[in-house]
């Protein structure tokens, strides 16, 4: 399982205010201590529409890079930022994300990706997040098939069934429907392709001391139905132990009690 770093976001307050001043030593210091935690890949989010990405992205991107030399989760919607930033990153970005609206925005991005062999997210939404399995498999198959004709093979794609929380409305159902997703998505598409989901967003408006075993918890659930990546707060314990867990269970590191603590 691929660990993505989500803590470079707009909620970070110390992130964003190193934005503001352009404190590429700052981010530095943020950076390495994701990848001290475990981080194999870090997702950065500059803000919410793309506005002023072309300026703080770059720099950003410049410093984690230099500082971590891991690869880059590029989270914009602005394509001038997402062209400046490309070139900086030291191994093939993942650009975060295309769906099934804006359809100029996203030819825009399939373009961008194909042409610079960049990985990419496709995420099963419509404006909303479908509620029914069979939407979400609709608009990724949909998706697949647009990225997959813009020269982007599967091994270079993410599927996101897209996470809501628990607590809204039809909660219960969307996460069912992405565990499924997961499932339906390695059984069925040939050439495999890779499925991620951003975990935190399944305890979105929690109260805090919940929100930790909440995630860890539906970490190892999606886990289950054979999630490839995932999007976590790398400095959460619980979810370093999770990861650690469910790296062992399949072989891919070395099981040692000692590690746990």
């Amino acid at each position: 399982m691929i660990v993505i770093a989500e803590n470079l976001n707009t909620r970070n307050k110390k992130f964003m205010e190193a934005l503001k001043k352009k404190d590429a030593k700052a981010i530095s210091m943020l950076s390495k201590e994701l990848a001290d935690a475990g981080a194999e890949m870090i997702n950065v989010q500059c803000s919410l529409d793309g506005s002023g990405d072309a300026e703080a992205l770059p720099m950003a991107i410049g410093a984690i890079v230099k500082t971590t030399g891991l690869a880059i989760s590029l989270d914009s919607r602005n394509i001038d930022a997402l062209k400046k930033a490309i070139p900086l990153c030291s191994k093939p970005p993942l650009i975060n994300f295309i769906s099934a609206t804006e359809p100029a925005e996203r030819r825009e991005l399939l373009s961008l990706a194909a042409d610079k062999k960049a990985f990419l997210i496709i995420r099963a939404s419509k404006g909303i997040v479908p509620t029914s399995l069979e939407s979400k498999l609709q608009i990724l198959e949909e998706l697949l098939e647009e990225a997959n004709a813009a020269d982007i093979p599967n091994q270079r794609l993410f599927a996101d069934p897209s996470i809501v929380h628990i607590g809204k409305g039809m909660g219960q159902t969307h996460l069912v429907n992405s565990h499924e997703c997961i499932r339906a998505l390695k059984e069925m598409v040939e050439p495999e392709i890779n499925t991620i989901a951003w975990i935190s967003n399944v305890s979105t408006g929690m109260p805090k001391a919940l929100r930790p075993g909440v995630n860890s918890i539906f970490l190892s659930y999606l886990s289950g139905a054979g999630l490839d990546a995932a999007m976590v707060d790398v400095l959460d314990p619980g979810i370093r132990k999770t990861i650690y867990m469910i790296k062992s269970f399949r072989d891919e590191v070395v099981f040692s009690p000692a590690d746990l603590t």
